[in-house]
């Protein structure tokens, strides 16, 4: 079975990608959704966020939600917004964030191969969230969610990639943040068939962004499986090399300081930090280092270089923030449910930091340095999980621009 695999993507028609391009559905709230929804009948938010067309009391998780998801997308399908190739193609796929751009290419991926673990994880999954994605994949028959996913940035592979995306593209859409995205279809049997291989060759790929979809993937594949190799047995991803992929940092906001004094806290931290008082905002430029915003106050940590270990998980920033402040001193221990502790994606700066001590909604916060994606790699590598909220990619996939459909 190959890694990789072309597919017959479900795609809007010419002219109605603008009108189909989505939000993934895990960054919106259901009130956020209707209100980006609202007088846009084929946003693709009407099949990975159904519930924004029943009552608001609706419960998201209820049968009558994956139905409506179901009707909506025949809706799209019967009045050609949405339109089906004839033949399996690859597609590349191209963000562009201000300066920053990356281009990868939209595949079906062996859920063989993720099983495996030729296509390799880093976080664990909720059983929630993952009955979620395979309520949603069996009442569409499709997965809609693309899988984020990186290879490591191999010359070859480089090479053959850039001939996938020339000419007029199918879709190109500016969505409301300022986004740019862009979809090739790419139909030469010759160079799908030399872009397979290639991928073949690689040692593994690595889940960025995804985890629950591909493991609700896995699950309904299994529950198909029988026989001849069905369609089922891959999963819509998009793969960027990972030299081109951009992880922002990931902050952290604490209600209180745990019991401490000012002049506490300060003692505490050096016997892990060294700490310099800082004339504005910290902006940590390399490992090691930590912004902490306190009673108006930029400081700049940076941990003491002892304290740092060989093993791929201790050694990130976000396990060295726990391990010698968050849980010795402020004694937050669960990052997962700890209603102490907030997260703060990197795209919304640190004037947020900022603002959310100052308001007196939290007491301190803490900016992080971006875990590296040769991080990620290293700790999918050695079978390990990284701590919650340790990644914040950006730019984000639209949803609606390529589906794959489970025949």
């Amino acid at each position: 079975m190959s890694l990789i695999k072309p597919f017959r993507g479900l795609r809007p028609a010419e002219g109605r990608a603008a009108d189909v391009a989505a939000p993934p559905y895990d960054v919106l709230s259901t009130a956020e959704a209707r209100i980006r929804a609202e007088g846009k009948p084929w946003s693709f938010l009407h099949i990975s966020k159904p519930e924004i067309d029943l009552p608001p009391e609706t419960d998201p998780y209820a049968p009558e939600v994956y139905a409506k998801a179901a009707t909506n997308l025949k809706s799209m399908l019967d009045a050609g917004v949405l339109v089906r190739d004839e033949a399996p193609c690859y597609y590349a796929y191209r963000l562009t964030m201000g300066d920053h751009e990356q281009t990868g290419l939209v595949v079906a991926a062996s859920v063989s191969a993720y099983d495996a673990n030729r296509i390799k994880k880093h976080e664990f999954t909720r059983p929630d969230k993952e009955d979620d994605r395979v309520r949603q994949i069996d009442a569409l028959n499709a997965q809609t969610g693309p899988v984020l996913l990186a290879y490591p940035s191999d010359p070859f592979v480089d090479a053959l990639l850039t001939q996938t995306h020339r000419g007029t593209p199918e879709a190109d859409v500016t969505a409301a943040d300022g986004i740019r995205h862009q979809i090739w279809a790419m139909r030469d049997p010759a160079l799908i068939a030399r872009i397979t291989a290639a991928f073949d060759s690689l040692p593994a790929l690595y889940i960025a962004d995804g985890h629950h979809r591909s493991a609700a993937a896995s699950r309904v594949a299994a529950a198909r499986r029988g026989g001849a190799e069905k369609s089922s047995d891959y999963f819509l991803a998009v793969i960027f090399p990972h030299r081109q992929m951009r992880i922002l940092d990931y902050n952290r906001v604490v209600t209180d300081l745990n019991g401490l004094e000012k002049s506490a806290l300060a003692a505490r931290l050096a016997t892990a930090f060294t700490v310099e008082t800082a004339s504005g905002a910290v902006h940590p430029a390399r490992s090691g280092e930590f912004g902490m915003y306190l009673a108006g106050q930029w400081h700049k940590l940076t941990i003491r270089p002892e304290l740092i270990p060989a093993d791929p998980v201790a050694r990130l920033d976000v396990s060295l923030l726990s391990d010698h402040l968050l849980g010795p001193i402020l004694g937050i221990t669960d990052l997962r449910r700890d209603k102490r502790i907030d997260f703060v994606g990197g795209i919304r700066g640190l004037d947020e930091l900022e603002r959310r001590v100052d308001s007196g909604e939290m007491a301190v916060a803490f900016a992080m340095h971006p875990t590296t994606l040769d991080d990620l790699m290293a700790v999918a590598d050695a079978g390990e999980v990284m701590p919650p909220k340790s990644t914040w990619f950006e730019p984000k996939l639209a949803d609606g621009l390529v589906s794959h459909v489970l025949d």
